[in-house]
């Protein structure tokens, strides 16, 4: 654990030796971002947060909290105790609860428990940064010049603001493969956890480790789900670990194709009554 302290006030340079607005601009309000921001407004400095997500094609958006809390660890994390749960009840007659019953899942449920939980954690992010004094600005930054950044809202009201230094914290977003129809038809994990409608039959494109827990949770959850591989699972990661999950995934009902890659994304039917459009 790494200790942060404020450097002897002779040599420290004081807040007011600069013609900017504030002493720090971070661009960028995940997990690093925050801490960041929370940790040199602690320290004395003058700090601003710059947080905006850019909507998916599906429109899907979300607060400040980055991917971890609002469309990675912590929504990936309930379903996958929504899809242990189900599994349990399988299981339960071995152990004498012989009155339980697996009944149809709610999908509308599980999303709409999780995304109110994740509510309450993006206000409660926002009412930290207002008591540590943190200037929070829900709005796309650019760089103007080495120390300017223009701010532009969902509205498309522009502003500028000066920095002495900017940290750029920023996340990564799901790619969408260069085929016809994927960005029109296909969803991401940028979309999964606050989807308003039951996915359906569901094909996941990758073998990467996102993918393969998506998959893990929509199976769990009763839905039919097949992985599409290029080459092998979990590129990058030890292929011996690797096999023996896919072998498992297999074995509890996960389908898989490989070698393959799709080419193009076609609309059967369109989403429509809450339920999910046709794709193939």
């Amino acid at each position: 654990m790494f200790r942060v302290q404020a450097p002897p006030e002779e040599n420290s340079q004081k807040k007011d030796d600069h013609p900017y607005t504030f002493d720090l601009a971070v661009l960028g309000g995940g997990s690093g971002g925050l801490a960041c921001a929370k940790e040199a407004a602690k320290l004395g400095a003058k700090v601003c947060v710059f947080d905006f997500v850019t909507p998916t094609p599906l429109k899907t958006t979300w607060g400040i909290g980055g991917t971890c809390l609002n469309v990675g660890c912590i929504p990936k994390k309930l379903m996958h105790t929504a899809s242990i749960y189900g599994e349990l009840i399988d299981d339960a007659a071995y152990f004498g609860w012989d009155t339980l019953e697996k009944n149809q899942h709610s999908w509308m449920s599980m999303v709409g428990n999780i995304q109110g939980h994740i509510k309450k954690q993006n206000w409660k992010i926002r009412v930290d940064l207002r008591e540590k004094d943190v200037t929070y600005y829900n709005e796309m930054a650019s760089f103007v010049d080495q120390h300017t950044i223009k701010g532009v809202n969902k509205r498309g009201k522009e502003q500028i603001v000066t920095a002495n230094k900017v940290v750029m914290a920023m996340g990564g977003r799901p790619n969408y493969p260069d085929i016809p129809g994927a960005s029109d038809y296909a969803i991401t994990s940028d979309d999964i956890f606050s989807l308003k409608y039951h996915p359906g039959k569901t094909l996941c494109i990758g073998a990467s480790y996102i993918s393969l827990e998506c998959a893990g949770f929509l199976h769990g959850l009763g839905i039919d789900t097949t992985v599409m591989v290029r080459s092998v699972v979990l590129r990058g990661f030890d292929q011996d670990c690797a096999s023996k999950i896919k072998e498992y995934m297999e074995v509890s009902g996960v389908k898989f194709i490989k070698p393959a890659v799709p080419t193009k994304i076609e609309c059967i039917k369109a989403a429509e009554n809450g339920e999910a459009p046709e794709l193939r």
